[in-house]
């Protein structure tokens, strides 16, 4: 179930980096590419942190509510990105080589 979701995720990816930087050949340029599959690491690792924080109550007193709620979203997201760039989970590696091995089906 994991791998259907990283494949279309990988589609997808691939999909949207066609608009923007694109070799003499139309396709993403390899740069492009590792860019989006970090971002999806970094994306994947944030869904995973989010949901080990969802059980942890917040302090009554200074915390709760709704902007706490946004405000712990907006953290877990810099945290999945921080990580991605910073250790080697290697989803992004697995990412990249499915977007560009579907970049090679396609042309």
């Amino acid at each position: 179930m994991e791998s259907n979701l990283i494949l279309q995720q990988a589609e997808l990816g691939l999909q949207s980096s066609r608009t923007a930087q694109l070799d003499k050949f139309g396709r993403s340029t390899p740069e492009r590419i590792r860019e989006k599959a970090e971002e999806f690491e970094g994306f994947f690792v944030a869904m995973a942190l989010e949901s080990m924080f969802a059980g942890i109550k917040t302090d009554g007193l200074f915390g709760g509510g709704h902007g706490e709620k946004v405000f712990r979203s907006m953290l877990m997201q810099e945290y999945g990105k921080d990580i991605a760039r910073s250790s080697d989970l290697g989803i992004a590696d697995a990412v990249q080589r499915e977007m560009l091995r579907l970049q090679e089906i396609q042309t």
